[in-house]
């Protein structure tokens, strides 16, 4: 008889979104903006203090058409 497990997992991607349309692009006040508020939540879901430097990987910068895309990525188990 064969054995063997299986799991689910839901992946959740946080997304925050600036407008960067042509011809002006984002403005570095807003993409500051959207950056801090993404670190700080990226901090609080893995606990990790303000002491402490993040990953390299921690977040990722997409260009979009219009906008630049700031993410993270987190995976949860079903129990």
């Amino acid at each position: 008889m064969a054995e063997f497990t299986s799991e689910t997992v839901t992946r959740t991607i946080r997304r925050w979104i600036v407008p960067a349309a042509e011809p002006w692009g984002a403005a570095a006040a807003e993409i500051g903006k959207a950056w801090a508020v993404a670190e700080r939540a990226y901090r609080e879901h893995f606990k990790i203090p303000d002491d402490r430097p993040l990953h390299d990987d921690a977040l990722r910068f997409h260009v979009r058409d219009e906008e630049i895309v700031i993410e993270f990525a987190t995976e949860a188990r079903a129990q």
